[in-house]
């Protein structure tokens, strides 16, 4: 948890976003680009991300990581988002608090009716500029997965795919895991 915006200096309109929509009760909440959005992942959505968690946790375990959704923090933005899945290193895990998307092994989003243009386009850009190294495009609603890779401040270098639901997409370095995507059908 971050600590109390300190308001001597003037409120900074961000830290004091970023305070409040942690402290929303209930529902879990995301910013995007100023608004805040909750979360509330549908079955189908939640059945897609354990597909995929399920065939990298054995990894994610000898990386010395853990994967979830917690939450990542885009500093010098009004953006604090809740991935689908993350994948970190277990001691940073730890600290309770919100990590940077640079921290991260890899990123995995599942595409829903309401927000897939949001992880097509603002996610894949944001996560890219603030250096998270893999991101995991499960698209449900084009059927599709895409990997993006190579992070730079104007976006991923390196795409392969989108590849039909059914292809076997494989993780690069430190994965080096083939995700099977016969399941997303």
């Amino acid at each position: 948890m971050t600590s109390a915006p300190d308001y001597s200096q003037g409120i900074n309109a961000e830290r004091a976003l970023k305070f409040a929509v942690q402290r929303i009760r209930g529902d879990r909440v995301q910013i995007i680009e100023g608004i805040i959005e909750p979360v509330s992942p549908t079955w189908d959505h939640e059945r897609a991300a354990k597909l995929v968690r399920r065939q990298i946790e054995k990894r994610v375990d000898e990386l010395g990581c853990v994967e979830g959704s917690g939450n990542l923090d885009l500093p010098g933005s009004s953006n604090w988002y809740i991935p689908d899945i993350a994948v970190v290193p277990e001691a940073l895990a730890k600290g309770g608090s919100a990590l940077l998307p640079d921290q991260t092994l890899l990123i995995v989003e599942v595409t829903s009716e309401s927000n897939a243009e949001t992880d097509r386009i603002v996610k894949r850009r944001r996560y890219a500029e603030y250096g998270a190294p893999l991101y995991l495009l499960v698209d449900r609603i084009d059927r599709c997965v895409t990997l993006f890779s190579e992070p730079g401040k104007l976006g991923y270098t390196r795409v392969d795919g989108p590849y039909p639901f059914g292809t076997v997409v494989r993780l690069p370095v430190p994965f080096e895991l083939d995700i099977d995507t016969s399941g997303l059908a």
